[in-house]
């Protein structure tokens, strides 16, 4: 196995394109991480991470992850990605509401170029917001301690900067999706979360050596996450086929069809997208309550920290509600019929056209809603054991769907590469079979 691996490394840097995709989006998660480390001007950043560090609670940790630890520094990157994910959202439920949008998705690529110019424009809007909040909430916390000089000239500066933070991180993200290997929003929330690895590995040692934690218990902690993995992996690769056979057509002297297919269901066709969008929904309200004063505005940022009773059943209920959401956005059982009849297709026992969309439509409802209590029981169970039970995991499940589901995606188009250039991939026994282009 490990062989074959190698041997995968080594025809990697055989293809030209795929070596400089993949060294472009090295170089470009570089940047980003750099800029993670730049400071807001006009914040005492030391005294303000400190702060936050000790009194941010679950809610801060959690918001930390998305951003790389950029909030907790309150660098230039301080919101990370997340008003871009919280644009998408918007637009995408608006473009199921609203006539114009919906038409203006089915306009191909030119309808898809609009939609990502109006999201990139609400991203702008929320990020302002976002960080006008933020600059207001820092000028009243500790009674300014945190504001070199407050008013009207921080506040500007902070907006600016950190608006343009989280513009260039979009431009950043879109570059890495056009010009490098792997979807670019996901793969910078993957960095953000994996620089985090080596400082929980340190952590738990520290507190193995402290007596605080047994051998034996970090060897269930080990075996707990490993499981957690591999149940990650297995359902993530998991399939419902759809078999469909196509009948044969005689145009002129050839013969087209006959052949048998199907059609490939992921159980998880929306990935990681339900969990990202349930953390951004619950992340802005949130936010914005940690910097408001007012009693029952703060109860409710209380509420919504994570741990607590009433983020666990919000939080699973998006997720399910995203899951749903997201493959009805991806999948039209409608159209896979049309396109079916119009090519001649059939499922085996089913009529084309609206008795293969119902058959389509309740296949997918079921597999959809076991992958949703799949994502739920992922992502809901460790926090559980994290926040109510103090159980160290180094990751908690939304971190481990995110970097397991972003790293098998980009090893897949990764894969894609190497196989459209006759070479073997990652997963396929043998020697390579020919030579790249």
């Amino acid at each position: 196995m490990f062989e074959r691996f190698f041997n995968s490394i080594k025809n990697i840097a055989k293809i030209e394109e795929l070596r400089q995709r993949i060294a472009f989006t090295a170089m470009m998660l570089f940047v980003y991480r750099m800029g993670a480390h730049i400071p807001t001007p006009g914040i005492n950043n030391e005294e303000l991470s400190k702060f936050l560090s000790e009194k941010g609670g679950a809610l801060m940790g959690f918001l930390d992850m998305f951003s790389g630890g950029g909030l907790s520094r309150l660098t230039i990157f301080a919101l990370g990605i997340m008003p871009y994910i919280s644009a998408s959202i918007i637009i995408q439920l608006l473009t199921v509401v609203i006539p114009s949008l919906t038409k203006l998705a089915k306009e191909g690529e030119m309808g898809r170029k609009k939609i990502t110019q109006l999201t990139r424009y609400a991203t702008i809007g929320i990020g302002l917001v976002q960080a006008f909040g933020i600059a207001i909430g820092l000028e009243g916390m500790e009674g300014g301690a945190f504001v070199q000089r407050p008013g009207w000239g921080f506040r500007l500066m902070a907006v600016i900067t950190i608006t343009a933070g989280t513009a260039f991180l979009m431009w950043l993200g879109e570059q890495i999706t056009e010009r490098g290997i792997g979807n670019g929003i996901s793969l910078i929330i993957f960095a953000g979360i994996v620089v985090r690895m080596p400082a929980a590995v340190i952590n738990t040692i520290q507190l193995f050596q402290a007596g605080q934690l047994g051998f034996a218990f970090i060897a269930v902690l080990v075996i707990m996450m490993i499981g957690v993995v591999v149940a990650i992996v297995f359902l993530e690769s998991g399939r419902r086929k759809i078999p469909v056979q196509y009948a044969k057509r005689v145009v002129g002297r050839k013969i087209y069809g006959g052949q048998s297919t199907h059609i490939p269901l992921k159980i998880n066709t929306a990935g990681v997208i339900p969990p990202i969008f349930a953390s951004s929904i619950i992340a802005f309200p949130a936010t914005i309550a940690g910097f408001i004063t007012v009693p029952w505005v703060q109860a409710l940022g209380r509420n919504l920290a994570p741990g607590t009773a009433f983020y666990t059943g919000l939080y699973g209920l998006l997720i399910i509600f995203f899951a749903f959401f997201y493959t009805a956005v991806v999948l039209n059982p409608v159209d896979m019929a049309d396109n079916m009849k119009k090519y001649g297709g059939f499922i085996p026992g089913i009529r084309p056209g609206q008795r293969t969309s119902d058959y389509i439509y309740k296949v997918l409802t079921r597999i959809t809603f076991a992958g949703a209590l799949y994502l739920t029981a992922v992502a809901i169970i460790p926090e559980i054991l994290i926040y109510r039970f103090n159980v160290p995991f180094a990751f908690g499940g939304t971190s481990l769907l995110i970097v397991i589901g972003v790293g098998m995606d980009t090893a897949q188009q990764i894969e894609t590469h190497m196989l459209t250039r006759n070479y073997e991939g990652f997963m396929k026994k043998g020697k390579m079979k020919g030579k790249g282009f």
